[in-house]
């Protein structure tokens, strides 16, 4: 069975040394991609701004939130995923939680998502999958689908993490393992890398020196799980950073379903304080109406002063709902006026998810494509969210380029 090690200065120190570019005295270091990114920056005032600030060391801040910790080249949800955002100053580390067959929270982006992010498929456990693995024929896709619900703790901690990506052309199990987007790099996932339960995570991120940013992943399976509830779900999640000692002041605890949030803050009010509501109501449709306007928060159900009103603070939607383009810049959406203007703090997700920005970023940023065109607007939208949008902090795959910049401007 694999064992979590927290690692010790040693390794922590090697890690640092594959990033070598600007480390301070803790061994933070930005390593050499904000240096890309500003060289590939269109001139102007926020390029000077962040070329000034070249020689600065870099300090952990708040602002910068590793994103499942630097699955840009690590794997997501790992020992070393989360060392190398820790070393990169993010302030806060995400563990996504989920829950085993035996009720256990581990950190897992999603219930289903092994067959992606681990090696069960070729392993002993791949019976266990409630999608045995099917191989492409014709027009139909390799797929397969394998739970934690469907297996131990111990069973879990017997897989090896992988980068997250599926061969949707395999025709083997062996094959179905590959397929990394071409942006992201298995450079650092040669070695087998160290799988989390959520109380190991909660440990490791504070001898790293961060917070914390649990997410409570919505169920694949029926709720109430052998007799397991949603709320006795969110209150285990609380109950483990009550029993580590951690302060409710250091957890940002964050779901989607709005009523775990309300949960907290009904039953764990000191930790309700600060949960965070993961905004997907953009997908939400209206049977009269359809797909509501995500660019419109008057047709949002509940408004933005109905959720500060039940206590909620913190709101999280994808970075673009934040942002749109008046007069060829970006600008705060009205979504974002109307989220600060009932009080609400937003934080934003994910930096860096989207790869080179040369076709104009994807889904991440498709409310500012038209004016995105080089990878250099990492920092230009960066910069929208925190002078446009007032954001709190910024979620990214790569933490380094968000604490730069957070560093820079003194944030």
């Amino acid at each position: 069975m694999q064992k979590l090690t927290v690692l010790g200065c040693g390794a922590l120190w090697a890690l640092a040394a594959a990033m070598p570019v600007q480390a301070n005295e803790q061994g933070l270091t930005y390593g050499v991609r904000p240096f890309y990114l500003m060289d590939k920056m269109d001139d102007g005032a926020l390029k000077d701004k962040l070329m000034s600030c070249r020689g600065q060391a870099p300090e952990r801040t708040l602002f910068s939130i590793g994103h499942r910790g630097a699955p840009l080249f690590f794997p997501e949800h790992t020992v070393e995923s989360n060392v190398a955002a820790a070393h990169m100053g993010a302030g806060i580390l995400e563990c996504d939680v989920t829950f085993t067959k035996d009720k256990e929270l581990v950190c897992r982006h999603a219930q289903n998502d092994l067959a992606t992010t681990t090696n069960i498929l070729v392993s002993d456990l791949s019976e266990t999958c409630v999608t045995p693995f099917a191989a492409a024929s014709g027009d139909e896709k390799a797929k397969a689908e394998c739970r934690t619900s469907e297996i131990t703790l111990e069973q879990y901690k017997s897989l090896t993490p992988k980068m997250d990506s599926s061969d949707a052309t395999a025709t083997t199990a062996e094959e179905f393992q590959g397929g990394v987007a071409s942006f992201r790099s298995t450079e650092y996932a040669q070695q087998p890398a160290q799988i989390m339960t959520h109380a190991e995570s909660i440990k490791l991120f504070r001898d790293l020196g961060a917070k914390f940013t649990p997410e409570l992943k919505n169920a694949s399976v029926e709720m109430p799980f052998d007799g397991f509830t949603q709320e006795m779900y969110a209150q285990k999640l609380v109950d483990e950073y009550k029993a580590a000692g951690v302060p409710a002041s250091d957890v940002w605890a964050q779901s989607f379903d709005l009523s775990d949030i309300q949960y907290w803050i009904a039953n764990e009010p000191e930790f309700g304080a600060q949960a965070v509501y993961l905004d997907d109501r953009y997908e939400a449709s209206d049977e009269d109406e359809g797909l509501l306007d995500p660019m419109d928060p008057a047709t949002f159900k509940p408004t933005m002063q109905e959720l500060a009103d039940m206590g909620v603070n913190y709101i999280a939607p994808p970075l673009w709902m934040m942002l749109t383009v008046k007069d060829g810049k970006m600008v705060a959406s009205p979504y974002a006026d109307a989220a600060n203007e009932a009080g609400l703090k937003l934080i934003a997700w994910s930096l860096e998810r989207s790869g080179p920005l040369n076709n104009g970023g994807g889904w991440y940023f498709q409310s500012v494509n038209d004016v995105v065109d080089t990878d250099g607007d990492y920092f230009t939208l960066l910069d929208a969210l925190h002078t446009e949008a007032k954001v709190a902090g910024v979620f990214s795959d790569w933490p380094a380029t968000v604490t730069y910049y957070a560093n820079c401007m003194g944030l």
